[in-house]
């Protein structure tokens, strides 16, 4: 995943979000549910994705201070 897919998955979420809102303005309880739960899962999707580019830039970081102090 990427910082994109990231961005992409917000604004899925969003979107859901909203619906899930206008749903419930109309009484439509199930569709409401339903939105609430995709947009829960996308935030989760652009969560995961945001993790993995952080712990791939903490090793990436990792890696380059271990070389600089091996060439000292």
């Amino acid at each position: 995943m990427s910082l994109e897919e990231a961005s992409r998955q917000l604004e899925a979420a969003i979107h859901d979000a909203r619906v899930s809102f206008d749903c419930i303005l109309l009484e439509e309880l199930d569709r409401a549910h339903t939105n609430a739960i995709t947009a829960r899962a996308a935030v989760d999707a652009a969560e995961q994705a945001i993790r993995v580019e952080l712990e791939r830039r903490e090793s990436a970081e990792e890696e380059t201070t271990e070389a600089s102090e091996a060439a000292d």
